[in-house]
């Protein structure tokens, strides 16, 4: 016989591992975006966007704060030249963000998992 209250923390444990894989999922998103907003921003196109916008995902992974993402792009941005207010910025990754969030559930609404 199963114990109830063992079921329910089981269910509960799925869920959050879920809703994590999920979160990691909608944030490389994001940061994949960005990356290639940014890439487009500082003159990089093609091959070199996608380089740039994989070095991003691989910064976040590094570095976690979504401060550190957001300082390493705002720097990027004015050494290259442009112009931007670092809530300018941050209102871009919100959107960014929203924009991802909406693919991938898209994307799960359709059975095609992707990042």
């Amino acid at each position: 016989m199963s114990d109830p209250f063992r079921d329910r923390e089981k269910g509960f444990e799925a869920k959050y591992e879920h809703d994590e894989a999920l979160r990691f999922r909608i944030l490389t998103r994001r940061n994949k975006l960005l990356g290639l907003w940014v890439a487009a921003e500082i003159g990089k196109t093609g091959r070199d966007a996608d380089v740039y916008a994989q070095a991003l995902i691989d910064y976040a992974l590094v570095h976690g704060a979504p401060d550190a993402l957001a300082s390493r792009v705002y720097a990027d941005l004015t050494n290259a030249g442009v112009e931007i207010t670092r809530h300018r910025l941050e209102v871009r990754m919100s959107k960014l963000l929203h924009e991802a969030e909406a693919k991938i559930n898209e994307e799960r609404v359709a059975g095609s998992p992707s990042f």
